[in-house]
């Protein structure tokens, strides 16, 4: 079992990279892999609505939302994280979520999947709601913790020195950790996830 943390900051090592790194020390106490993937910093653009993923499985545009999915599938659950800009997930983050999850397919179906912010005061929990939203269109078990997964610090030192922020992290990753083994015991017993129901898309302007 493997588990796959986006860091959706800028910076490889900062804040948001420290509370990851925190995650992957404890699933790998558990057994679980852990591999922080870096969205980087080149120019993420936001979806351009073309539908031409829903061909191909991949994005029209070459960046790193392609070097996520060309591995995703290889991974058991996800952990996004990102930093709070503006009371919100960092626009990089945002674009990134958006082409990765707009096809809807069921690549990330009854995967669990962790949201994780970092900030320096405020506006950590409307980011955190944010992320969620993505995993909860998209069939994926929400792991949680002992309070909202978050941390505060202006710079990584400071983020260590959170430490019941880091308590919330150890524990995300020993429950995700442990509803990853749930699963692969459901499986082994014969037990399969819900067949859907086919999309019956309603509008509300006639």
């Amino acid at each position: 079992m493997r588990v796959l943390l986006i860091n959706g900051s800028p910076a490889p090592e900062g804040c948001t990279y420290t509370a990851l790194r925190h995650i992957a020390t404890a699933l790998e106490q558990e057994g679980v892999g852990a591999r922080i993937f870096h969205i980087g910093t080149r120019p993420l653009s936001g979806c351009l609505d073309c539908g031409l993923c829903a061909e191909s499985g991949r994005c029209v545009i070459e960046d790193s939302v392609n070097d996520f999915l060309d591995i995703a599938d290889e991974y058991d659950g996800y952990v996004f994280g990102s930093p709070v800009h503006y009371a919100a997930a960092s626009g990089a983050i945002t674009s990134f979520m958006d082409r990765v999850f707009f096809l809807k397919s069921d690549r990330f179906a009854f995967k669990p999947a962790a949201a994780v912010v970092s900030c320096r005061r405020g506006g950590a929990t409307t980011a955190f709601d944010q992320l969620n939203k993505y995993f909860t269109i998209s069939n994926m078990p929400v792991v949680s913790s002992q309070y909202w997964n978050m941390v505060h610090g202006m710079d990584p030192e400071e983020v260590e020195q959170d430490i019941e922020g880091l308590q919330i992290m150890r524990t995300l990753g020993r429950n995700m950790a442990w509803l990853l083994r749930s699963i692969e015991a459901g499986r082994q017993a014969g037990i399969k996830p819900p067949k859907p129901e086919k999309w019956t898309p309603t509008n509300f302007i006639r």
